[in-house]
């Protein structure tokens, strides 16, 4: 695996950088045909929704049912990617996820970070996006507020389907409203790439971060991200966690090593 220096400082400078055809076309093929299955089968996890003009499917934990899924959370250049960004001695798996915005599903992303959401304290968790459609800002490419990893703020979560209103997700007394980062784009420093297949995103759980809608009537924007922890993070079931990434018989300040998160590498 080919990663610069200079990548690795773009990651802990910006809290995101990207990475150039570094998922083989093999491994993307098993990826699109898995993601065609759980379309066609969703898993239990399943959160997908339609809005005007398209469809968007989400899942996660996709890695427990099938196969080719696991194979690449625990054996594929994303192991490698994550530990060589983290600098790990130790890398868990925390899940995976599918974010797939079919043409005509123009409904933006909202600015987020995702650690609020997860049980887990530390600075060492990271996420490695893997891209499988040409992905512009027409079809839904990510955007990152530079630097934003490091303000220390952790802003409540909100779902993320059309109507749903905020009743998924406990209130924290400790958390902040999302800042409306959209309305007040030139006051924030936004990153962004077009990726083609097989290249990656990889960021930081605490990097604010959106997607536009996929406003093209031909176009599909498949992603599949998996989510990994380094040497520094334990369990943390905050109030207002997401309930399907807790995980059962771990308890405030255990490593996550378990049958839901893995062990996938140590040094």
């Amino acid at each position: 695996m080919d990663i610069s220096d200079e990548q690795i400082k773009q990651y802990w400078a910006d809290g995101a950088t990207v990475l150039r055809d570094v998922i083989s076309p093999e491994w993307r093929e098993r990826l699109a045909a898995a993601i065609e299955r759980d379309i066609a089968e969703p898993g239990p996890f399943d959160h997908s929704y339609d809005v005007a003009g398209g469809r968007f499917h989400g899942n996660l934990r996709v890695w427990q049912d099938d196969a080719d899924f696991a194979a690449f959370c625990l054996d594929s250049p994303a192991v490698e990617i994550a530990q060589t960004f983290l600098r790990a001695t130790r890398l868990n798996l925390l899940y995976d996820q599918l974010f797939v915005k079919e043409a005509g599903a123009d409904h933006r992303t909202r600015w987020h970070n995702d650690q609020p959401y997860w049980p887990v304290s530390g600075r060492d968790v990271i996420s490695v996006w893997v891209g499988l459609d040409h992905t512009t800002a027409e079809n839904g490419r990510l955007e990152f507020v530079r630097g934003s990893h490091e303000w220390d703020r952790w802003f409540q979560p909100e779902p993320f389907g059309p109507n749903s209103g905020n009743s998924a997700y406990d209130q924290n007394p400790d958390y902040e409203k999302m800042l409306d980062i959209e309305a007040d784009r030139d006051a924030y420093d936004i990153i962004t790439w077009d990726i083609e297949p097989g290249d990656v995103y990889v960021f930081s759980a605490m990097t604010a971060h959106g997607a536009p809608g996929n406003a093209t009537t031909d176009q599909r924007r498949r992603g599949y991200t998996v989510r990994y922890c380094g040497d520094d993070v334990f369990y943390d079931p905050r109030v207002g966690i997401s309930a399907p990434v807790l995980v059962d018989g771990l308890l405030a300040g255990d490593r996550l090593d378990s049958e839901q998160c893995p062990l996938v590498y140590a040094a």
